[in-house]
């Protein structure tokens, strides 16, 4: 039974033209063999699975052979390059810096320069993964390095540049590799499945190709394995199921809901995804790179970023006509901002599920603005209550508990206006649109308080005439209270707040004693930053619980960090002394000549 040799290994590049998607290194290399510039010490880094040590054999097999053709690349006929196929060359000697990383294994390397080559010109030391070297190897490694021998040349190859010291990378040509385009991958696969009488379809192949993440033997050793699960066919299929790899489908999909505002069925959608088995965060990823894709789709000038099969492409490019670059940028937003939060999160899916709603809610509040009229939107902010009837009269003060003081409900019941002109009612028709805008621009959602709106933030930016109709817009409560009426509800809240257990927050919250201010405003002084944070933590709910309790929707609390220090309640052993020394001096007399300790 002949033995397997995995394609990585199989298909290894023996000519700097079969080195894949290096160009700019490999010219450079046959420049410098082609006009006798080469250097002493070559340092290889990038990557991994990329072709660093790969190039440097061939570097260091083409300078040694005896018949260097045109396009210098080595004969592999002379006797120098039969060795080296062969694995006998004494010329070039391999070091996994790795595990012969000490002082004395590069003593043992620096003795070998000594040595003339038997065959050839040169001696190629080859050294891996150098950036494991101890200091004191990189030192003792230093003068051979800068001044070896005419025969000696050295190639060190690294996935770490930055772990290099200086004085090594000084003395070195350094020579960044890239990563492998996925479209350079692809094709170099689909030669091998050629030479190997394998059948594939073109977006199984580069579906491995950008799972390599730009590592060719990465994708190799995929490609061997999809080959023993599937047989002599590479089909997209074999490729998804065999490394656990989302369907593109699955996305255009999910896609499809979120453009019709389906929140049910990608809800199901999900569900699905997971009894598959993948992870919630794997799908988010996910999605987050298909909108890339669409967003980059959406010019045929970015279309070139999009590293997929031209069928996939396609697809893309279809999908991304139906999106809006809104939709694109907010729906990556929320994907970003889903995947940093999801491994600190409790509820992980509901976290997901949370995002998927509000991707499809995105284009939903579009779809339902484009079918609603201004005024429609309009009479629903403000609930029916602005008049359609304009002649009717407003009075300046009203009962709320009085329906028949409210000018809302009057205009309801008063009788019709006798008929007017055409221009008269045009005229007024113009006025109750500029009234309905004002009054829609002063209910914007960024002038409303915590809880319920401001009254006073809304007349202050109102025009004198609209006051009257804003408060019959608002209908909030203006119940007056007292000291006594305000502590007792602030200390109801705080006592629910110690039945939770929050004893931190009761503390900070019965600390001091709220004080009615100016405008219905609350006053609530807190001693640091930390008390303040807490309070802000529960503003919203505290103060839904004061404006019910005391019937007034005016109220504001407003915080206040002390800063005198006499204020401040002491909290540590010493705090707590220098008070009562303030209060009373003798007690530190009392301390002093009795030696005690605080």
């Amino acid at each position: 039974m002949e033995k397997f040799v995995v394609s990585a290994r199989k298909y290894r590049p023996s000519t700097f033209n079969s080195v894949v998607g290096q160009s700019h290194i490999t010219i450079t290399l046959k420049n410098a063999i082609k006009s006798n510039h080469l250097a002493q010490a070559f340092l290889f880094c990038g990557p991994r699975g990329v072709g660093k040590t790969t190039s440097a054999r061939i570097l260091a097999k083409t300078i040694n052979c005896f018949n260097v053709d045109a396009n210098t690349e080595p004969c592999n006929v002379c006797e120098s390059c039969v060795s080296f196929n062969e694995g006998r060359s004494l010329n070039i000697l391999e070091l996994d810096a790795a595990s012969n990383n000490s002082v004395d294994d590069i003593r043992n390397l620096v003795d070998q320069v000594r040595f003339v080559p038997q065959i050839g010109k040169y001696k190629v030391f080859i050294i891996d993964e150098v950036h494991m070297l101890s200091n004191q190897a990189f030192n003792a490694f230093l003068k051979t390095l800068e001044e070896p021998p005419p025969h000696a040349i050295f190639i060190l190859a690294t996935t770490e540049k930055h772990k290099i010291i200086p004085t090594i990378l000084s003395r070195c040509q350094i020579f960044d590799f890239n990563r492998i385009k996925v479209e350079d991958m692809a094709i170099h696969l689909a030669e091998i499945a050629q030479k190997e009488n394998i059948t594939y379809e073109n977006d199984g192949l580069h579906v491995i190709a950008q799972k390599a993440d730009g590592a060719l033997r990465d994708a190799l050793s995929m490609f061997d394995q999809i080959v023993t699960f599937a047989g002599n066919h590479i089909s997209y299929k074999s490729v998804i199921e065999n490394l656990n790899i989302l369907d593109y489908d699955y996305y255009f999909k999910l896609t499809d809901y979120l453009l019709v505002g389906d929140v049910s069925s990608s809800l199901l959608l999900y569900n699905e995804i997971l009894i598959n088995g993948f992870e919630g965060n794997f799908f988010v990823n996910g999605l987050a790179q298909h909108l890339r894709n669409l967003l980059v789709s959406r010019d045929a000038v970015t279309l070139v970023l999009l590293e997929t099969s031209p069928g996939i492409k396609e697809k893309y490019k279809n999908q991304a006509g139906r999106c809006e670059m809104t939709f694109l940028i907010k729906g990556l937003e929320i994907c970003t901002k889903t995947e940093g939060s999801y491994k600190m999160s409790v509820n992980q899916r509901l976290l997901v599920e949370l995002a998927l709603m509000q991707l499809c809610t995105l284009q939903g509040l579009k779809l339902d603005s484009e079918k609603k009229k201004p005024d429609a939107i309009l009479n629903e902010v403000t609930t029916t209550a602005v008049s359609e009837n304009s002649t009717t009269p407003k009075s300046t003060e009203y009962n709320t508990s009085d329906p028949s003081t409210n000018p809302a409900v009057a205009s309801a019941s008063a009788p019709p206006v006798v008929e007017e002109t055409e221009s008269e009612e045009i005229s007024k028709a113009e006025q109750t649109v500029e009234q309905k805008t004002e009054i829609k621009k002063v209910l914007s959602p960024k002038n409303f308080s915590i809880g319920k709106p401001s009254i006073a933030a809304m007349i202050s930016q109102s025009k004198t005439a609209d006051k009257e109709e804003i408060v019959n817009i608002a209908n909030l409560k203006n119940s007056t209270f007292t000291e006594e009426q305000l502590q007792n509800s602030w200390e109801a809240y705080a006592n629910q707040v110690n039945e939770k257990g929050k004893t931190s927050l009761w503390h900070t919250l019965t600390v001091t004693k709220p004080l009615i201010g100016d405008a219905n405003q609350i006053l609530f002084k807190v001693f640091n930053a930390v008390q303040e944070s807490d309070v802000q933590a529960v503003l919203t709910d505290l103060s839904t619980q004061l404006r019910n309790h005391l019937q007034n929707d005016h109220i504001q609390i407003v915080l206040e960090v002390s800063k005198d220090e006499t204020e401040r309640k002491p909290y540590t052993n010493r705090e707590k002394y220098t008070r009562l020394v303030q209060l009373n001096p003798i007690l530190e007399t009392f301390r002093s000549k009795l030696d005690l300790e605080i």
